[in-house]
């Protein structure tokens, strides 16, 4: 993993997982459920289909009813409350343990560090910011749009993100927790650091053949800040 991090001019990090738990306090699944119900205020219960009434994803909810395509200003309406309630659980995540750290050894150790997740940047930001992160990003975050058909394992994000620092792929390593983010790394043609907290997560990275896989960050800051010897 060494190799991996010397040769990375650029680090791209997911932001809900890899720098932070989002949804620490209220849960992802209770978010899945508000857009579930704002889709019925709307009218849209018919494109729930069995798949997103059950999903604890906001993201998989958002982007399932969006793909059946119920009209532009609806699915601005469902995207701006994802991003509220995204904004307003930045103020209570918690962070990653070593995220920070990390972050901040790569940046003074001349590294660029952007973020590309399919979280609103809005909430990325203000946690970036409550959390003194700014600075080491340089204001290099790359979240979702309102397309939100290219939400990772779209490589939208990161191939923003790459454009932002103008690193070429191969020069960029991309740190997610998700098979998604490793869909979307392989797109781009990023290096990719798996980031598992889980037995399951590191199941499934295996069985999408991840090549390196963590089960904490401190591993990668021992390898950044650890000399080399021979």
């Amino acid at each position: 993993m060494r190799g991996l991090i010397s040769n990375a001019h650029c680090v791209l990090f997911d932001f809900d997982g890899p720098v932070c738990r989002l949804f620490a306090v209220r849960s992802a699944e209770s978010i899945a459920r508000r857009l579930r119900d704002l889709a019925a205020e709307l009218a849209l219960s018919a494109l729930l289909t069995a798949d997103l009434r059950d999903s604890p994803d906001p993201h998989h909810v958002l982007r399932g009813i969006a793909g059946q395509r119920p009209g532009h200003g609806v699915v601005q309406r469902l995207e701006a409350a994802l991003t509220h309630e995204e904004v307003f659980a930045a103020a209570s995540a918690q962070p990653t343990p070593y995220a920070a750290a990390l972050i901040a050894a790569l940046s003074t150790r001349g590294r660029q560090v952007a973020i590309a997740t399919n979280n609103s940047p809005l909430a990325a930001e203000r946690y970036l910011a409550q959390h003194n992160l700014s600075g080491y990003i340089g204001g290099r975050v790359h979240g979702r749009t309102r397309d939100v058909s290219r939400l990772k394992p779209h490589p939208d994000s990161l191939l923003r993100a790459l454009a932002s620092t103008r690193t070429a792929p191969a020069d960029a390593l991309m740190i997610g927790d998700s098979v998604a983010d490793l869909a979307a790394a392989r797109a781009a043609g990023v290096p990719f650091l798996g980031y598992a907290t889980s037995r399951a997560g590191f199941e499934e990275f295996q069985a999408a053949e991840a090549e390196h896989v963590v089960t904490s960050l401190e591993q990668v800051l021992t390898a950044l800040i650890t000399p080399s010897f021979g």
